[in-house]
Parts: structure tokens; C-alpha cells; sequence
């Protein structure tokens, strides 16, 4: 296989509004069933692994049931998620991942008692982006465990605690021209338009590669811009000026 996992936006809506999530002005978009079929199809030999999420809460989809179910016939799907809206898949047993960004917002127990019920089938991990007291003490006394990056909480339960980061934008004060990217090596992204991305922290699209619902994904690769951001970055050069500005890898 071509890519460790593939990026899916199947919508960039969203209900909340997290000031570590960067905004961005395109158009709200639902993908259809048709156009999901179509991305999978063109998609199908170049990975196993669909991640549902670009921007936009995957959980807000009318049909976010059936494309997981659709989606497992070749591949094992995976979710990003607020946690807002997970009793709508707490039944779906074709879901390998589910990734949930905590806030502190969320009704963590209501959250507990879905994840009592999807571990049996899903692996949960929970995401915590920013520290936050009374969540970690929600998890330490629903796991009886103290909480740190990377721990087991029970079986099919983990915590990874992440760092915020400065997301790619034209407009930040970063300027870096060589640093090492897995974007094109091992992942690449699809937004609800079928913009086909580098990554999955192009938002906006602004390295438009060419769009899957026109186009195959290998012309989509063989194409000189593709050719020459993937050259680029085997050598741990930066091509694209949107790639200069991204501080994901900024004192990791």
C-alpha cells in the first residue's frame, strides 16, 4: 500500500467553535453518498486506513452510519471526534478507531458511557490538547490510573496528551524552508470538495493537487506539482510556501 491512511472530509461542519482549531470561509458541504463511493473507489489499493476527518465534526453527518458501514467492506475506518455527538455511532461495531478530542465543554459522562459501550469493539483514544485539571481528574477517577501521554487506560482505552501547534497559514510568522514532512509519504488528504490535498492540516485546500471526483488518484500522482512536492520533501525541503508557513513540526 501506497499510504499508511488516508484523510476523508466527508463534511467541515462543525457545532463547536475551538479557539486551537484554525477558521477558515469555504463553503459548509456535506458529502453524498455518491461522492463518498466515488472517493473510495479511486482510493481502493493506495491504503486500508480512512480517517474521517479534515476539519469539520464527522459526527454531524446524517449518513455518518452508513459510510462507515459502506467503507468496511476494504477499509478499516476511523473517526476524529468532539465527543458531543458519539451515542450516534455507540452501536456501530465497523468502527476500528475513535479518536476524541476532549474539552471541557463536553459531558464527560456521558462520553464514559458510550465509550463502555464502543470499546467492545473500538479502540478508543482519548485526545487532550490542552491541560485541563478537571478533565484529567474525570479520567483518573473513571480509570483509577494516573493520567499521562500514552497510557493504557483498559482494555481498548488510551489517553495521548498533545501539544498545541501553530496550524499552516500564508499569513503566520513562520518561515521554514527545510524540515522533515510525512505529508505525500505516508498520508494524504481529501476534502468534501474532492480537493486532494498533501496533508490533512490544508484546511483551506491552498495546495489544490487536483480534485478526486474528476480525476484519478494515480494521474493525480504522476502530476508534476504532486512529483515535485513528494521530491521535496524526501529531501526535507519545503516547496509549496503553505508548507513553509507550518509549525506542526515546530520544537517537536
Amino acid at each position: 500500500m501506497k499510504f499508511k491512511k488516508i484523510y476523508i472530509e466527508i463534511t467541515n461542519d462543525c457545532n463547536l467553535n475551538c479557539y486551537f482549531c484554525i477558521h477558515n470561509k469555504r463553503e459548509v458541504k456535506y458529502m453524498s453518498m455518491d461522492e463518498f463511493k466515488i472517493v473510495l473507489d479511486r482510493i481502493k489499493g493506495y491504503t486500508k486506513y480512512i480517517y474521517l476527518h479534515v476539519m469539520g465534526e464527522p459526527l454531524m453527518h446524517p449518513f455518518i452510519n452508513e459510510f462507515i458501514d459502506y467503507a468496511s467492506k476494504d477499509f478499516f475506518g476511523n473517526i476524529t471526534t468532539n465527543g458531543y455527538m458519539l451515542e450516534k455511532v455507540v452501536n456501530n461495531k465497523n468502527i476500528r478507531q475513535i479518536n476524541i478530542s476532549l474539552h471541557s465543554g463536553v459531558n464527560i459522562d456521558k462520553v464514559f458511557e458510550c465509550v463502555d459501550i464502543l470499546r467492545k469493539n473500538t479502540i478508543i483514544n482519548y485526545r487532550i490538547w490542552v491541560k485541563n485539571d478537571g478533565l484529567i481528574d474525570k479520567l483518573k477517577s473513571k480509570y483509577n490510573t494516573d493520567i499521562r501521554d500514552g497510557v493504557k487506560l483498559c482494555d481498548n482505552v488510551y489517553v495521548s496528551m498533545k501539544e498545541e501547534f501553530i496550524w499552516p497559514d500564508l499569513n503566520n510568522n513562520i518561515n521554514n524552508s527545510y524540515d522533515v514532512c510525512y505529508g505525500l509519504k505516508t498520508h494524504l488528504g481529501i476534502l468534501v470538495d474532492g480537493t486532494v490535498v498533501p496533508c490533512c492540516l490544508d484546511s483551506k485546500g491552498d495546495i489544490n493537487l487536483g480534485n478526486i471526483f474528476s480525476s484519478n488518484l494515480s494521474d493525480i500522482m504522476n502530476s508534476f506539482k504532486y512529483q515535485s512536492i513528494e521530491n521535496g520533501f524526501k529531501n526535507n525541503k519545503r516547496i509549496e510556501e503553505l508548507c513553509k508557513h507550518c509549525g506542526f513540526n515546530k520544537g517537536r
